[in-house]
């Protein structure tokens, strides 16, 4: 079995100050199908108690299931699961199917959200993703007869926790980890070569890596509509062509933004304004799509990653660097990781972090 599809999390321990569980409308959905089936109310309040004390112990999910040892001052500990039903190979096409259509729900996907309308739109298409009532079916080792039990209601409560971090976790539950639903996806949206069709004359494309336009079109300018806006627009319409013979994916519409602002500065004031967006385009100036990401999207990144660039950095500096994720940061500086293996830096202006340089396979480099 695929490693990701087995995922363990350390156990969250007394958390009474949390504040209250389930903050995310799908976390909130989960825990409304466990509650709206509960016949004892009791058993609820007992484990919303056992779930802040830290009375459960590590989770474990996998595939149609969440796993937990629960304590109990009266007995046990006991072994308590919830079970979910998988989703069938045809609704994981249906539901792969509605993510790639939309370029918006891919990158919220990824960036750990889950849209309405992503949910919405999968219920369309007949497939379910977020538990009703009666789709979660808890097993308990204590001797109770109800259901759920102050031990499966308490495992209920501090998965709401796990959901609202990560939705992948529910997905997992259904069926998929997701290393396999990321390569389903890419494997979805990258462009298909049979769309690029040859001339049949000849039997193979032109070469285009080195086309470029001959000029802008001479086109005076219309009421409101500055002349320079069709150049932008002409040559935007050139990349994009590049790009698409050249098989490399367009960014979704926020990002595209970003991009236009950083390859045609001139557009910049009309295409975005504020400093978060400054921010944005910093960062697709020095690091394209991959600096874009890194910018406000942190991700865990392997151990070898990090066991790495502790490495590198220790031949450059005395400072103890403090790593939060992909990112790390030494005295003044930061370096975050994308997902290709490149370190991007950032500098900390007027107590933000700003992108501040192109990125580098080793951020030893990027301390000087």
């Amino acid at each position: 079995m695929n490693d990701d599809r087995v995922r363990g999390f350390p156990a969250f321990g007394a958390a009474g100050a949390r504040g209250r569980f389930a903050k995310s409308w799908w976390g909130r959905a989960w825990l409304s199908a466990m509650e709206d089936t509960a016949l004892d109310q009791r058993q609820l309040k007992a484990g919303r108690r056992y779930a802040a004390a830290g009375l459960v112990g590590p989770i474990t999910v996998s595939p149609g299931r969440i796993a937990a040892v629960v304590d109990d001052a009266d007995g046990g500990p006991y072994r308590t699961e919830l079970r979910l039903a998988e989703l069938s190979e045809a609704d994981w096409t249906r539901f792969f199917d509605r993510v790639a259509s939309r370029a918006g729900h891919l990158a919220a996907l990824l960036d750990r959200d889950m849209p309405h309308d992503l949910v919405e739109a999968a219920d369309d298409a007949g497939v379910h993703l977020l538990p009703v009532i009666g789709d979660l079916d808890p097993e308990c080792g204590c001797p109770g007869w109800e259901l759920p039990c102050r031990h499966a209601a308490a495992l209920s409560f501090q998965a709401s926790w796990l959901l609202d971090a990560d939705p992948f976790v529910l997905l997992l539950m259904r069926g998929k980890g997701e290393r396999e639903i990321r390569e389903e996806l890419e494997s979805r949206t990258a462009p298909r070569e049979d769309l690029l069709v040859a001339d049949r004359t000849s039997g193979e494309l032109p070469d285009l890596a080195d086309f470029r336009p001959a000029g802008a079109p001479s086109i005076p300018a219309a009421p409101g509509v500055p002349a320079e806006a069709f150049a932008l627009l002409v040559a935007n319409a050139a990349a994009q062509a590049r790009a698409v013979a050249a098989g490399e994916p367009w960014p979704a519409r926020r990002p595209d933004a970003v991009r236009l602002a950083a390859e045609f500065p001139p557009a910049a004031e009309r295409l975005g304004e504020g400093t978060a967006f400054r921010r944005a385009v910093a960062a697709w100036t020095y690091g394209g799509r991959a600096g874009l990401d890194v910018l406000d999207a942190p991700w865990t990144p392997p151990k070898a990653a990090v066991a790495a660039a502790r490495a590198a950095l220790a031949d450059v500096t005395d400072e103890e660097p403090v790593f939060d994720r992909n990112r790390c940061t030494v005295d003044a500086v930061q370096v975050r990781l994308d997902r290709h293996g490149r370190w991007h830096p950032y500098r900390l202006e007027d107590g933000s972090w700003w992108p501040s340089g192109a990125p580098e396979t080793d951020p030893g480099l990027l301390l000087g």
